[in-house]
């Protein structure tokens, strides 16, 4: 099996390249950091029975789409096929909408939607010659639900939430290619640190507290149940953040309310250097003392 995964220099990306090299799979790990990617696949060297020939480092730009048919055809001339496409990269947002620039709502949809969607664009035909593939996308509880600070994020997220459950239906006919939404709630990972903020140019720069979320290793092992049992969408969080994502899905209104209670509170954590989902965790452990 020949696994292509987005976003694999750091993060869940990272942890999943590790993950499935232990299962023999032939790997294709790409991001905009090469050297980073090579540190991951010596470290999938180091922990797994695969070769160096078994693992492709393709550095790549998703926001670079002219790039993307070129990436396809190395992948396909390097292992002749490809059976998974894991649709990882992608940045978040901390920052409030009046304080923030234009370009940085256009990098978040050129990024984490255009680029995704054309990516997968370059890939499907190939999978429909062979009427069999995994379209995984990486999306985020936010691809549903709304909170302060991410405005630009949780739209980018939206979108690709709708394309991909729309791409679906238009597959009906080729029920060898499955596409799957994976929405994780906070993971131990540096998106808040790159996360973007007022400006292109400015990222958060710090990595928040990590003591309340999910370890990556964890959530990847919960992705790769999802992927081999062809699950269409998957949340995978800790509480609270699960109980407010359903809340969102079947309360609509109870989520607005209590989104607003908390988003006053998420705001002043940000603006003081903490991070800001902490909100959520200190809110309902509080309620449930």
């Amino acid at each position: 099996m020949v696994v292509w995964v987005t976003g694999a220099s750091s993060g869940i990306g990272e942890e999943l390249a590790y993950q499935l090299s232990k299962l023999g799979v032939s790997l294709v790990l790409s991001a905009r950091r090469e050297n980073e990617l090579e540190r991951v696949k010596r470290r999938c060297l180091e922990n797994s029975n695969l070769k160096g020939k078994d693992i492709l480092v393709l550095p790549l730009d998703l926001t670079d789409t002219s790039s993307h048919e070129v990436a396809t055809k190395a992948v396909l001339q390097e292992f002749g096929r490809i059976d998974v496409l894991v649709n990882n990269g992608g940045r978040s947002q901390r920052s409030l909408c009046l304080d923030t620039s234009l370009d940085v709502y256009k990098e978040l949809i050129d990024l984490n939607y255009l680029g995704t969607v054309s990516l997968t664009k370059c890939v499907l035909p190939h999978m429909i010659e062979r009427k069999q593939g995994k379209i995984v996308t990486v999306n985020s509880l936010l691809g549903f639900m709304s909170v302060p600070l991410s405005s630009g994020y949780c739209a980018s997220k939206h979108a690709l939430r709708g394309f991909f459950n729309g791409l679906r239906t238009e597959l009906a006919t080729y029920p060898g290619i499955t596409v799957s939404n994976i929405c994780p709630g906070p993971v131990q990972s540096d998106i808040v640190k790159n996360a973007l903020t007022e400006e292109v140019t400015k990222s958060v720069g710090n990595d928040g507290d990590q003591s309340y979320k999910m370890a990556a290793n964890r959530c990847v092992r919960l992705m790769l149940i999802s992927m081999a049992n062809d699950l269409q969408e998957v949340w995978i969080s800790d509480q609270p953040f699960l109980s407010v994502a359903y809340l969102w899905q079947y309360m609509p209104t109870w989520a607005f309310w209590i989104t607003s209670k908390m988003g006053k509170k998420r705001i002043e954590n940000f603006k003081s250097g903490v991070d800001a989902d902490s909100s959520y965790f200190k809110f309902f452990k509080k309620k449930n003392s």
